[in-house]
């Protein structure tokens, strides 16, 4: 009796030394089926409003009804600041965007030194660069001109922007568009352009915000309310899919586009970098997975892409 009681103390013994380094090797081999995730998130206060400091603790990320686990929420501050800002401007706009072309030079002008900032014409399905990026943000806004005012044969600012961020290198910095257009396709002439979701795709799954600002285009369809209404709501389809903002007034160019571009400024201050955990996709060239950011602080906006891509198979 004696011994088997000292069988089943050695036993006790044996699994309490061992309990830790088992639970240590379950949670490796857990986590080993996951990947990090890097996306970009903002933050707003009612308004267009700075928000109050948001930290780690009040994020919850979701993907479906699982709450991921987050690794890291940087403010994108300081040696985290750097920005890439493609402006691309639809050369099928009308020339009377000139009337605000002062205030796009302004905006250029006023970003700070982490901003790297381009201009791009957009025209038959390509982007052509009136400036590449740079924080000479003087001679940056010198190279902004009147669009053309004239449609090619491959009018369409979805295959341009694709194009863009195709040829978009990867360094690090955030990077965000502002495109000024009407959203028309008059590539396709059908205002339910399946280019726009794949454009918000390979934007999503290249890490690109587009933010847009509504302005009028030339020819037959932007006389035809139907094809300019979802024209904007093919705009804001693409700026919630990828975070971004979709600024319009009215039906028409804006009078000024410094209200908006103001707006816009509190936007690229007030972002941050959110980190987290992921279950490997299944599928071997991976996928793109619905997520959901949230917060419990009071009157703060977080806005986000809508999916991201998750790596598959046996690499990140």
């Amino acid at each position: 009796m004696v011994t088997s009681f000292r069988r089943i103390a050695f036993l006790f013994v044996v699994l309490a030394v061992l309990s830790p380094a088992l639970s240590a090797q379950a949670q490796k081999q857990a986590s080993s089926g996951n990947v990090p995730i890097t996306t970009v998130v903002t933050a707003l206060g009612p308004k267009y409003t700075a928000p109050p400091v948001i930290s780690q603790s009040d994020v919850s990320v979701y993907s479906g009804k699982d709450k991921q686990n987050v690794i890291a929420w940087v403010p994108a501050q300081g040696d985290k600041a750097n920005l890439e800002l493609a402006i691309v401007i639809d050369d099928s706009d009308r020339i009377d965007i000139g009337n605000q072309i002062s205030d796009i030079t302004s905006f250029i002008k006023s970003q700070p030194k982490s901003c790297g900032v381009a201009v791009f014409y957009a025209s038959n399905g390509t982007v052509q660069a009136a400036s590449q990026f740079s924080t000479d943000h003087e001679a940056v806004a010198k190279s902004v001109r009147l669009p053309l005012g004239r449609t090619a044969a491959y009018s369409s600012i979805y295959l341009s922007l694709m194009d863009l961020i195709k040829r978009w290198p990867v360094t690090g910095a955030r990077r965000e568009v502002l495109l000024m257009a009407d959203g028309i396709d008059r590539f396709r002439g059908d205002p339910f352009s399946p280019d726009v979701d794949t454009t918000i795709e390979r934007a999503q799954k290249a890490g690109v915000m587009i933010h847009t600002l509504y302005a009028s285009g030339i020819g037959a369809f932007s006389r035809n309310m139907f094809q300019v209404n979802y024209g904007q709501s093919n705009l804001a389809k693409m700026a919630d899919g990828t975070g971004g903002e979709a600024f319009f007034q009215g039906l028409q160019t804006p009078i000024s586009f410094a209200p908006f571009l103001e707006q816009l400024n509190v936007v690229l201050n007030n972002q941050y970098w959110l980190k987290f955990e992921t279950p490997r996709s299944k599928k071997k060239n991976g996928e793109m997975r619905s997520i959901r950011v949230r917060t419990e602080q009071k009157d703060v906006d977080l806005s986000n892409a809508t999916r991201v891509f998750v790596p598959g198979g046996g690499s990140e």
